[in-house]
């Protein structure tokens, strides 16, 4: 089964948290801190794999998590990190986080490696708090936790000529003329339903990869028929075969095909159309072909066109040398996000959000919200003295006791902080 797109949950593993330790040692209070740190959380890491042509494996694996890091040990030792978690994808896979539409990576090399989700950072033991004033701390940090979203998977497929035109114009039967690949034909629309990938040798010795994509029909870049599902496949293409069936052997004609196929082309906003172009005038065995190809040629004299009849391989090898030759002069395209218009990129400014929030609540009642303060909180570290005195530390630090001032708080007033109130006081 060949699965192009795949949405899955990601989850970086968790820092470990350090510990509060003491070692025996006379004269020396406590024995002194002897409290190691947290190990770091595991990665999300996506490799490519060339061995794997589909992302079935993903369709069933949804929910991809790294290990968490061990939380530290006595005599200063550091926690195990976490294993990163290696996820093995096909060449050409794009990963976009599913909030923003974001392309995190673009895998094209083999066994190129991009971490996809950061694992969380270890927290410190209590040996790094000490200090000429603390001797003897009492405190250490959580591990922060790793990263967690929704990802859309994609493949791409990794060819340099695209095959294009409607279903049953004979792509599928190029392909199997000119390479190994062997491509389902058959004599009806839509005979295939996922691209199909072989390898081209011209009898000079130059060789490229050539993609048979799933038939287009009119509106499919709004997504009707396969729609999405065969644009998205010949964004890496460099060059594309556009084949025409000149004989009109299903009632259409020709003219009428190349110039639906063109707007859908153009429509995709992805500058499909900036691509060089092979225009293959296909099924010259037919009654009608010499007439419609005469015709052709009168509508877009400046056009080359190649006739070739696909299933008795003749007049194929002047389209490959003229592919290889195309090839060897054309660049390969960036892919963009899916949205961004080809007309160029507007610009416009916003101000940054500031990530932390003081709002009043009433007469003397003042709420402290964002992710700043998110990150910082933790109520469960709230134990000791010791606790609360590194939590005002932070506080002062971040500024927040200085924009509480600014903002009006006054000695007394009573300040909420993620459902928990603490009173604001002047030293």
């Amino acid at each position: 089964m060949f699965v192009d797109q795949v949405k899955i949950h990601v989850q970086a593993g968790k820092g470990g948290d350090g510990i509060v330790s003491f070692r025996h040692e006379k004269y020396v209070a406590y024995g002194g801190p002897f409290g190691g740190d947290g190990g770091n959380g595991g990665n999300v890491v996506f490799e490519a794999d060339p061995g794997m042509t589909t992302l079935l494996d993903l369709r069933y694996h949804r929910k991809i998590k790294a290990t968490p890091g061990e939380k530290g040990k006595n005599k200063k030792m550091h926690g195990a990190n976490g294993e990163d978690k290696i996820v093995k994808v096909p060449l050409g896979t794009i990963v976009k986080r599913a909030d923003t539409g974001q392309i995190i990576a673009d895998l094209t090399e083999p066994h190129q490696q991009t971490i996809i989700c950061k694992g969380g950072r270890g927290g410190r033991g209590n040996f790094h708090f000490r200090s000429s004033r603390n001797t003897a701390p009492k405190y250490a940090e959580l591990g922060t936790l790793g990263e967690e979203f929704d990802c859309i998977v994609e493949l791409r497929v990794l060819a340099d000529v695209g095959l294009v035109g409607f279903p049953s114009v004979g792509k599928s039967t190029l392909l199997d003329a000119v390479s190994r690949a062997k491509p389902e034909i058959g004599d009806y629309p839509f005979t295939t339903i996922s691209p199909n990938v072989g390898v081209v040798q011209v009898k000079d010795g130059r060789s490229f990869i050539m993609a048979d994509l799933p038939g287009l029909i009119e509106g499919a870049s709004t997504g009707k028929g396969l729609g999405h599902q065969f644009l998205r496949h010949i964004e890496r293409c460099r060059v594309i075969v556009h084949v025409l069936d000149m004989g009109g052997q299903d009632g259409r004609d020709p003219l009428e095909d190349y110039e639906i196929i063109n707007d859908e082309l153009r429509s995709y906003q992805i500058r499909l159309l900036e691509r060089p172009q092979i225009v293959v005038a296909n099924k010259m065995d037919l009654d009608d072909a010499q007439k419609n190809l005469e015709r052709f040629k009168e509508k877009y004299p400046d056009l080359e066109v190649y006739p070739t009849t696909t299933i008795i391989h003749e007049g194929l090898d002047p389209v490959l040398r003229r592919a290889a030759d195309l090839l060897a002069v054309t660049p390969a395209f960036p892919i963009v996000t899916e949205g961004t218009s080809n007309e160029g990129v507007t610009y416009t400014f916003e101000e940054k959000k500031s990530d932390l929030q003081i709002t009043k609540l009433g007469d003397h009642l003042w709420e402290i919200s964002g992710p700043r303060i998110e990150r910082v909180f933790n109520i469960q570290k709230l134990n000791t003295e010791e606790d609360y005195f590194e939590f005002a530390n932070k506080m002062r630090y971040l500024g927040i006791d200085t924009a509480l001032r600014e903002a009006g708080c006054m000695d007394g007033d009573t300040v909420q902080m993620l459902g928990y109130q603490f009173d604001f006081i002047e030293n």
